[in-house]
């Protein structure tokens, strides 16, 4: 991977996460007073919320070789997004998908009425293909954001692969 596609990613992230905060609040702007900056304590176990987590460049670049997850908590994932066909419809009724698309192109299909759905985890659905959705054209340096509840389907994949770094928040349980 090329030091552009890791300042990219991480450009990427900061959006993402700002996005992601903004989102799970009311959309009201904050105003909180900041702490004068000191060295971060040491995380007390991995996982906690005040840990920071770094995924070696090496790690990035094989999961994007399979179009794996990379990282997983119960606020959001981060995902190595690679398709070398079309996919299946999915629709996410906890998480929105932050797409940005590294390489390739497809058509992507949102909206519509899912056909054949099936729930294949719970807040998880997918289909055979939609009716009546919207079509987009996605290319290299394009960024997606899919709210929860819409379904979405990469039909078409012309340029591959397509990989795409994915960012999903996931809203708590609940949450209409």
């Amino acid at each position: 991977m090329s030091s552009s596609f890791l300042l990219s990613s991480s450009v990427f992230l900061m959006i993402a996460f700002a996005a992601a905060a903004a989102a799970s609040g009311d959309g009201l702007p904050r105003h909180e007073p900041q702490a004068p900056a000191a060295p971060a304590p040491a995380p007390i176990h991995p996982g906690s919320p005040t840990a920071v987590t770094i995924i070696p460049n090496t790690q990035v670049t094989d999961a994007f070789k399979k179009g794996v997850p990379m990282l997983e908590t119960g606020e959001y994932k981060i995902n190595a997004g690679r398709r070398d066909a079309a996919g299946g419809v999915e629709v996410h009724n906890r998480d929105t998908d932050v797409f940005y698309i590294l390489e390739g192109s497809a058509v992507l299909i949102t909206g519509g009425t899912v056909q054949e759905p099936k729930t294949t985890a719970p807040n998880e659905i997918r289909g055979a293909s939609i009716v009546g959705g919207e079509s987009h054209k996605v290319s290299k340096g394009d960024v997606i954001v899919i709210p929860r509840g819409v379904p979405h389907w990469f039909k078409e994949v012309p340029q591959v692969p397509l990989l795409y770094f994915v960012v999903k928040t996931t809203a708590p349980e609940g949450t209409k």
